[in-house]
């Protein structure tokens, strides 16, 4: 009785033992699918956010790009603009000056 005794105790223990880790295997399983969860969730608010702020990037270069090329066109204006003024300018002296520099039409006293 003794034997017998100890061998249901034992076959009694091993089978708690089994039993507490197929609980035990089961809160590890539970714990690994909520873990995976939380690292899913999270990559798609990081990817979520990544888009969002390339759109931002991408929304703000466009912006100061077409600002770029308005002010590339006005300065080119305004050069032009000078630039005729300057050639007029030019032009009005060079035509003043030949006009003074002219010699007179008439003969000089010494050429009779």
């Amino acid at each position: 009785m003794k034997i017998t005794s100890l061998i249901i105790a034992l076959v009694a223990t091993t089978a708690l033992i089994a039993l507490g880790q197929e609980g035990t295997v089961e809160e590890v399983k539970q714990g690994a699918k909520k873990a995976g969860e939380t690292v899913k969730s999270g990559l798609e608010t990081a990817g979520k956010k990544t888009k969002e702020t390339a759109e931002t990037v991408g929304r703000k270069t466009k912006e100061t790009a077409e600002t770029v090329g308005e002010k590339t066109k006005e300065t080119a204006k305004t050069v032009h603009r000078k630039s005729k003024k300057a050639l007029k300018k030019a032009k009005a002296e060079t035509s003043e000056q030949k006009s003074t520099n002219q010699a007179p039409n008439t003969p000089s006293p010494s050429d009779r």
